[in-house]
């Protein structure tokens, strides 16, 4: 691979939603500072709904320079999101025409991701996928994430399995490299949320966040529901409850949060006694935290506490990649429900509780598990998602790999 010694490389970071962007964030810091790299950014899909809006953020630090809208806030199904994946081929086959990028960068498995490495391979401009090779069920996100690799040029791995699993799949091995996470990057450097600001949220000592599993609304409900009855009667006196992704299937589930809510932030009260002396259970509904608040708010659940006779620490509940890596890292206890990360590598943090349809549960997995969590002594913070140096060696291979060399984009199968 040549080293191509012009102009600036203009690299055109794609960003769709609030999580991947703050995966995204510290990649796009080092692509700013490196000297042979241009920094353009494209907002699109879920970071374009209402009413987070959360591109706003992207905003506050970096200049953004198209926006791509897909989702639609009445969206429900599967097959409005192959609508929304349609609209945002043709905004960002439009975005590329005009800002000329010579990457495009995407991470993931989300449908915006699919839609602009679709649309660059297609266009022939170069495509840096992070995080393929990863296994992860969710809804669709093993095929998006495959399929992206496909579409791609250059591959930053997250672990040694995952760039594994990618030359498995026939991309050449002068172009797979393992990175790390760029999750990891930057976790140190955030401090633990303090008191006062803890108390805005009632002082939680557990962080809902749970995605849709791809199931019928009655059974997303439920689950829903259950994590918070079953939170309420383990003594979690005050959690934090995240609004779900945009995947199909979300609006039943904030629904059944907002229902179930008993302040928001901001605007907490101390947990009642009930007549049996157990603390009743307050959720904190949040739209949306951004990144530095939502590892600070990590990091404080991680120091154990003594509440009465018992040290507990708080615990991460649901089925987000964050209880695996960022929590991983911070020695947070999670409990991870359902296949939504099934296959996914995990450290020693993490309690996996099954949940069937059919059976809806054997009785008391959950509550266990949840027990289980919160009397986690030491996790011991080992994970395969690299050393938080991420970002800055992602920038290193787009400026030192040359795009616009001779069939680079070019796509041919190793074997």
């Amino acid at each position: 691979m040549n080293v191509r010694r012009s102009s600036k490389r203009r690299v055109l970071v794609v960003t769709g939603s609030r999580a991947e962007f703050g995966l995204l964030r510290p990649v796009m810091l080092a692509i700013a500072k490196n000297q042979k790299l241009a920094l353009r950014v494209c907002v699109a899909g879920e970071h374009l709904l209402a009413p987070a809006m959360t591109w706003r953020e992207v905003a506050q630090e970096f200049r953004i320079d198209a926006k791509v809208p897909m989702q639609r806030a009445r969206d429900r199904g599967r097959l409005d999101h192959a609508g929304a994946c349609g609209r945002g081929m043709v905004g960002f086959a439009a975005a590329y025409k005009r800002i000329k990028p010579d990457w495009v960068v995407v991470l993931g498995d989300r449908i915006e991701a699919f839609a602009a490495a679709s649309a660059a391979s297609i266009a022939g401009i170069a495509v840096c996928h992070i995080h393929g090779g990863d296994r992860a069920e969710g809804i669709a996100d093993e095929a998006m994430r495959h399929a992206i690799t496909k579409l791609s040029h250059l591959h930053c791995a997250a672990t040694k399995k995952s760039a594994e699993r990618i030359l498995k799949m026939g991309e050449p091995k002068e172009r797979v490299f393992v990175t790390g996470s760029p999750a990891i990057d930057g976790l140190s450097k955030i401090k633990a949320m303090g008191d006062r600001e803890a108390a805005a949220f009632g002082d939680p000592r557990a962080v809902v966040l749970l995605h849709p599993l791809g199931l019928s609304e009655k059974h997303e409900v439920f689950l829903a529901d259950r994590i918070l009855g079953e939170l309420g009667w383990c003594g979690a006196y005050t959690s934090v409850v995240l609004a779900p992704n945009s995947d199909p299937g979300s609006a039943a589930i904030k629904a059944e949060f907002e229902h179930r809510r008993v302040v928001y932030a901001g605007r907490c009260i101390p947990a009642n006694l009930s007549a049996s002396g157990r603390p009743t259970p307050h959720f904190v509904f949040v739209e949306h935290l951004p990144r530095e608040k939502f590892v600070a708010l990590l990091k404080r659940l991680a120091v154990p506490r003594r509440l009465g006779e018992v040290a507990q620490r708080g615990l991460l509940i649901g089925n987000s990649s964050a209880g695996l890596i960022e929590a991983a890292a911070l020695g947070l206890p999670t409990v991870n429900i359902g296949e939504r990360q099934a296959g996914r590598e995990r450290g020693d943090n993490v309690i996996d509780v099954a949940f069937r349809p059919t059976d809806m549960w054997a009785t008391g997995a959950l509550e266990s598990a949840i027990i289980h969590a919160q009397s986690f002594m030491s996790p011991s913070r080992m994970h395969p998602y690299g050393d938080g140096c991420a970002g800055r060696r992602i920038a290193g291979l787009l400026a030192r790999i040359d795009p616009g060399a001779r069939a680079f984009v070019r796509k041919r199968i190793a074997y």
